[in-house]
């Protein structure tokens, strides 16, 4: 039998003690060995912060982005052999499709992000300036740097990619390293990519380790820049998030746990509706997917009274057509459960409900079910299984009790005048990772989701509108919040570059324009200038400076600019055209238009003729401070405040950074009177010499 392998400390490594055995999800035969004992848990952990830690420190937030795209890449081209292992587990092939290419994607994504927003360098200043003093000469400003500690990632078995990388993409944009703790059961899985990366040589040694098996006294090695996420049960989260090491050390823990996630459908829908559908295929979509096997799946179904037998007979009726069986058979559309250990699982916890108030309405017996292929008889496949329970307020087991299978609770709810039951059973699940409600009354659903939003990690409002595009109410998505408050362990995870802070120090700066300028390598207001007879838009992205600096010339603003201008643009609002109305106005006086003040401002600092600059790229934070009036006569600063590099898509693009300009509007009293950033394109002198990403 094979030996799975750890990845520590630069080598593969298996364990001297008691192995585990890994069996095939299909067949029940044995696959792999599992070992831990003996191995240098501890060491890998110094390994990390030492080697790992240090290397990707080093790399701009840039760097590691490009990093993550290549690494992304290499794995797509590789996604068969993953795939292969993949149906061990007992997932489909549209299982594995979530799993492994949902995994890649977020890579992707979250380069993407970093790319387009994050600095090209080891510190990101968080926010802008605030100044302290009346003289604006002490300001302070938030910054993030990378802690030197390291990540480690205990995941659960439902999806052994995409659980890793979707953890695995914040963490190396902070520039920490990761260890990585999979669940034994497809701990076959996670190792195979790990493999995939390590052996691409795309990743500084020691940014990856990988533990299969026990972490053993991990973490009383842990110290107060190391970082814990678990993803699992709320039992198992509960005991690792009270280890005396971690709140010795107040060292970060984030924990995303399983919870009862509930599927409402509005009081409005009826069966004649298109949202009647959707929410039968959104609920069975939820059932048998990973054959229920997911931290998002829909657990209660709750239904209006007056719509329980239709809805029970909709469920019914597309359950009966979902094919069990060997997941490489075209037509089977719900693999086998991980293991016999977690059907037999699954198969307690129905029998239990059963026991509490709860009725079959489907599966339930395993000795019921007719699976397609041969050599299924010792897998671990288990028949998706509808319950009933009439009085979801008097049997809170239903509220309390995951069967982590294919199981779902269809339960009711009466709208009186008094009480809104739906929300109340819905706040029963005590935190959810995610909800759904299907409806299409706009009243209800702003009624609903305000009253239980508190106790979702994120929530879903399907109509015939969304549902033509909807990812549905199982897809975490990296742009989004993956996490829920309560029984959903109360972590947060994804949601853009927030999961990156996560990773990160947060700390405050106070000083002077000068000193915040120096350290977050970013002009700020306050901070010397530096002036150049040479127009800045004459320069290429290498030979701009930060700090540099224009002063233009002066634009006297007459009543011809702003007759002109309200009839080029169609602006005739009365502020500009109206006399009698702009004297009864805050003004008291005829204003100029504040986009013909940008455009003003555009005019005096632009350089016209060819050269380096390539577009406009955009504006940010725009403010009109004070009114321009006729005869008001401006000037603007223009000042270089940051520069981002680029890299080359192609070898064929033109080498550019991002130059951000900040532009001070300002009238002949020398006072602000419109603030706001510009951002253009650059081009380089210099391309990416071959490297190409």
């Amino acid at each position: 039998m094979q030996q799975l392998h750890s990845y520590l400390s630069g080598g593969w490594v298996f364990g001297q003690g008691q192995a585990r055995e890994i069996h095939h999800a299909i067949t029940g035969e044995p696959l792999y060995q599992v070992c831990s004992d003996g191995l240098p848990l501890a060491a890998s952990l110094d390994y990390a912060r030492n080697k790992g830690g240090r290397a990707l420190a080093q790399m701009t937030f840039q760097q590691r982005a490009q990093m993550m795209k290549a690494v992304a890449k290499h794995l797509l081209a590789h996604k068969e052999a993953l795939y292969e292992i993949s149906y061990q587990t007992g997932a489909t092939r549209s299982d594995g499709w979530v799993d492994i290419e949902g995994g890649i994607a977020t890579l992707f994504a979250y380069a993407g992000m970093a790319g387009r927003e994050l600095p090209d360098d080891t510190l990101w200043p968080e926010d802008e300036p605030i100044s302290l003093s009346k003289q604006a000469q002490f300001a302070a400003r938030h910054v993030l740097t990378s802690r030197p500690g390291v990540a480690l990632h205990i995941n659960a078995f439902n999806f052994p990619c995409w659980g890793m990388l979707e953890k695995l993409a914040p963490t190396w944009l902070a520039g920490m390293p990761a260890i990585i703790k999979p669940a034994t059961a497809t701990a076959q899985l996670t190792q195979a990519m790990v493999r995939l990366i390590i052996d691409s040589g795309l990743v500084p040694e020691g940014a990856l380790q990988l533990v299969c098996g026990g972490i053993g006294d991990m973490f009383d090695h842990l110290d107060y820049q190391d970082a814990v996420t678990f993803t699992g049960s709320a039992q198992t989260g509960q005991r690792l998030r009270a280890h005396p090491r971690l709140l010795a050390k107040s060292i970060a823990f984030t924990m995303e746990a399983d919870s009862l996630n509930c599927c409402v459908l509005g009081e409005d829908v009826t069966p004649q509706m298109p949202e009647f559908a959707l929410f039968i295929k959104e609920v069975c979509r939820e059932m048998t997917a990973k054959a229920g096997q997911k931290c998002t799946a829909i657990r209660r179904i709750i239904v209006p009274a007056k719509r329980v037998a239709e809805v029970q007979q909709a469920l019914l009726q597309r359950l009966a057509g979902v094919t069990v069986g060997d997941p490489r058979l075209e037509q089977v559309r719900m693999g086998a459960l991980v293991s016999r250990e977690q059907r037999d699982d699954v198969q307690q916890k129905v029998e239990f409900l059963l026991h509490q108030g709860c009725e079959p309405l489907c599966g339930a017996a395993l000795d019921k079910l007719e699976l397609a292929g041969e050599g299924g008889q010792n897998g671990a496949f288990y028949p998706a299984t509808l319950l009933y329970c009439a009085d979801p307020f008097s049997h809170r087991a239903v509220h309390d009790t995951e069967a982590f299978g294919p199981v779902a609770t269809l339960m009711p709810y009466h709208q009186t005048d008094q009480t809104d039951q739906a929300i109340e059973l819905a706040l029963l699940g005590q935190g959810s990772l995610v909800g759904s409600l299907v409806t299409a009354d706009e009243a209800l659903a702003t009624r609903f989701i305000r009253a239980t939003a508190c106790a979702h990690g994120r929530m879903l409002i399907l109509d015939r509108h969304a549902a033509t595009e909807s990812t549905g109410h199982g897809s975490p998505l990296p742009m989004l919040v993956h996490g829920g408050p309560g029984r959903a362990g109360g972590g947060e995870e994804l949601g853009g570059l927030r999961a990156v802070r996560h990773y990160m120090q947060r700390t405050a700066i106070q000083g002077s324009p000068a000193m915040l300028a120096a350290i977050g390598r970013e002009w700020v207001r306050g901070a010397a200038v530096v002036e150049d007879p040479v127009h800045p838009f004459r320069k290429y992205f290498e030979q701009l400076q930060l700090g540099e600096s224009l002063l233009t010339a002066r634009r006297t603003v007459t009543e011809a600019d702003i007759v002109n201008f309200a009839c080029l643009s169609g602006d005739h609002f009365y502020a500009h055209m109206d006399k009698i109305g702009a004297a009864e106005s805050l003004f008291g006086e005829r204003v100029a238009h504040g986009y013909f003040v940008v455009s003003a401002a555009a005019g005096l600092f632009v350089d016209p003729g060819v050269g380096p600059v390539i577009a406009n790229y955009g504006m940010e934070n725009l403010r009109f401070i004070e009114p321009v009036k006729i005869g008001d006569t401006l000037q603007v600063r223009l000042t270089c405040k940051k520069k981002i590099r680029k890299p080359q898509k192609t070898a064929e693009d033109r080498p550019h950074g991002v130059v951000v300009w900040d532009v001070q509007v300002l009238n002949q009293h020398q006072q602000a009177v419109a603030l706001y950033s510009i951002l253009t394109l650059v081009a380089r002198q210099e391309g990416d010499r071959g490297q190409v990403n």
